[in-house]
């Protein structure tokens, strides 16, 4: 197994921990704000290329939330520029205070019928490849907000055909039939995370549980099948809370045992003071080597790296994209221009 590097094995404790993005502080050398330091693989992509800005304007112009700004995901740079967003629906606040996460949370007051059809029109217009919708946990509403993932995903199919739809969902309390709501609307991947091992649900999630997020995605995967569908489930993993690689292996081996298909691991970083503390880095090291272990397991796809997040990459995972990414490539000039098809 592979032993981490000195010097980044684990965070110092002092009050003044990661803020925004992880790392140990070093006095700035004006003797103001101190300097964050990470790992020399801790680099996000600067966003940049004609996709993101354009990409960036439309979303601005259309009012529609997402995940890739709410969270300041490192790789929207790329994403974007790749034409994947997550859209958020829903609103913006969240019923639920999970350590790690740097969504917004209180009450909400938002909410409005018309969104998924809105949301199609916007994705419509932005000329996606494939679209993640997700959606803050919604505990108010009595089925959780699952009839609007549900209604999005049928205008985003009238809206987009062909486009790949994924949906990252809450776990509704465990309810049955919010799930069956959503399955029947046929997304091609279906998302929900465990975010950490079975240890330490209970610091990093609060109200979540272990075993009930199992059961989502077991159940999701059963509910398309007696539907007459195919549906890929997902699961995404934090890693850097105080777990162990044995925990992990656990965790990959009872995602698996729910026939979960695809899975994404990333370093956890931490938004701000008032969020989880990082216990240690992975090396780039470790996470090829947890990739290994997992793809050995049975899982279809997994994306392992120090960045990677719930929805990277993601446009790669549903059925159907190696076809697709092929296409991409053949309509290509020597120059990366999109050459149209003959006919």
């Amino acid at each position: 197994m592979f032993e981490p590097p000195g010097g980044h094995e684990h965070a110092p404790r002092e009050p003044l921990t990661i803020a925004m993005g992880g790392g140990a502080f070093a006095p700035a050398a004006d003797g103001g704000m101190p300097l964050r330091r990470h790992p020399d693989w801790i680099r996000a992509r600067i966003p940049s290329g004609d996709n993101y800005h354009d990409l960036k304007r439309l979303l601005r112009g259309l009012n529609l939330n997402t995940v890739c700004e709410e969270a300041h995901c490192p790789n929207i740079g790329e994403c974007w520029d790749q034409r994947t967003a997550t859209i958020m629906i829903l609103g913006d606040t969240c019923t639920r205070a999970c350590g790690f996460c740097n969504i917004k949370t209180g009450r909400p007051d938002w909410f409005d019928d018309d969104e998924p059809r809105r949301v199609a029109e916007a994705v419509a217009q932005l000329g996606l490849e494939h679209v993640v919708v997700t959606s803050v946990a919604r505990d108010d509403l009595p089925d959780g907000g699952a009839h609007m993932f549900a209604e999005t995903i049928r205008c985003l199919r009238d809206a987009c055909p062909g486009m790949g739809v994924e949906v990252l969902i809450p776990d509704f309390n465990g309810a049955e039939a919010p799930l069956r709501d959503v399955m029947a609307a046929g997304p091609d991947i279906l998302n929900h995370n465990l975010e950490t091992v079975e240890r330490l649900q209970k610091p990093v999630r609060k109200r979540a549980r272990w075993d009930r997020s199992l059961g989502v995605l077991e159940r999701a995967k059963a509910y398309a099948h007696e539907d007459g569908r195919t549906v890929h489930t997902k699961s995404s993993l934090m890693v850097g809370l105080g777990e162990t690689r044995d925990e992990l292996r656990a965790t990959f081996h009872a995602l698996r045992a729910v026939d979960c298909d695809i899975l994404t691991i990333g370093q956890y970083l931490r938004p701000s003071p008032k969020h989880l503390p990082l216990e240690r880095y992975y090396h780039p090291d470790e996470f090829t080597e947890m990739k290994a272990e997992a793809l050995a397991l049975g899982f279809r796809h997994v994306e392992s790296a120090p960045l990677v997040r719930s929805s990277y990459h993601a446009r790669d995972q549903v059925p159907g994209a190696e076809l697709k990414r092929l296409r991409r490539q053949a309509t290509l000039d020597v120059a990366g221009r999109v050459v149209p098809l003959a006919g």
